[in-house]
């Protein structure tokens, strides 16, 4: 079960952090210019400050329902295998023919 949610966890994981990068370099970049701007920009430092708080938060919430959602398809998929073991098999040598021929074409 952990095999098969390893490469979704992955990539779940380096798009969180990408995310989280992006908005800590844009509150980097907002504490460093408003020492150069008037009044008007700290309105909108504040307005774009409040947006990245409501976009770490969500981007909080659908990490945890991501994760959740890959564990209820792992435990899924490893209740399917443990309850027809042979079909499973069949499925995955069909896939592994599958994935020959494609590769032999090349």
């Amino acid at each position: 079960m952990d095999q098969a949610t390893h490469p979704l966890r992955e990539g779940t994981d380096r798009l969180a952090e990408d995310f989280r990068t992006v908005v800590s370099d844009a509150e980097q970049l907002l504490r460093s210019a408003a020492n150069q701007a008037g009044e008007g920009y700290a309105q909108a430092r504040q307005r774009l400050e409040t947006s990245l708080k409501m976009a770490r938060e969500q981007l909080d919430a659908v990490e945890q329902q991501m994760a959740d959602g890959a564990r209820r398809a792992g435990r899924a998929t490893d209740g399917y295998v443990r309850s027809h073991p042979w079909e499973s098999i069949a499925v995955g040598a069909g896939i592994g023919v599958l994935v020959g021929l494609l590769i032999g074409r090349r």
